[in-house]
């Protein structure tokens, strides 16, 4: 399998397990990312038979197209700036909408090299927004990731995270141990 550059091979076991699940229950994820410049989506599709799970993604780098593009309120990303818990969450909810998925994830952050609007190199926000139980409202997930390392190792771990995050998302919502 052809991998994106940085893309491990425990990460490629946990992304065909992913899509796996995905596929098995007829669901589909989409993806609002920023700092990671497209590398999330690249890593979605890395896997054959992606295309069963994966509708899409907008990479909303720059901060007016997060409101744009996405729906992330303008007057929130005024107030607390693009690198923000509530960004990330608007960030997935709205691609969830957009692309008509069961999943949406959303990452925001600061690669480097340099801090932006107040936030240091390596703060991080991915969310995950899903579908719910039946009895219960959807899920929502939100972390916080604070990471080191240069650029592109910066935009790696946000990746893995994400994907790790949405598989646990993913296998919670199905009841996995």
């Amino acid at each position: 399998m052809s991998l994106p550059v940085g893309v491990s091979a425990e990460l490629a076991a946990l992304l065909e397990r992913l899509h796996r699940s995905l596929a098995e229950r007829r669901q589909t994820v989409a993806v609002a990312e920023s700092l990671t410049g497209g590398l999330l989506s690249a890593a979605l599709t890395s896997t054959a038979g992606a295309s069963a799970s994966f509708r899409g993604g907008v990479v909303a780098y720059a901060t007016d197209l997060k409101a744009q593009l996405v729906g992330v309120s303008k007057s929130l990303l005024a107030e607390q700036g693009p690198v923000a818990a509530e960004v990330a969450l608007e960030l997935a909810r709205g691609v969830r909408s957009l692309l008509s998925a069961s999943w949406g994830v959303g990452v925001t952050g600061v690669a480097g090299p340099q801090p932006q609007d107040g936030k240091p190199v390596g703060a991080v926000f991915l969310a995950v927004v899903g579908p719910g139980d039946g009895s219960h409202g959807g899920i929502e997930s939100v972390s916080e990731l604070n990471l080191r390392g240069d650029r592109n190792m910066i935009r790696v771990q946000v990746v893995e995270q994400a994907v790790a995050l949405l598989a646990g998302a993913v296998d919670h919502q199905a009841g996995a141990p």
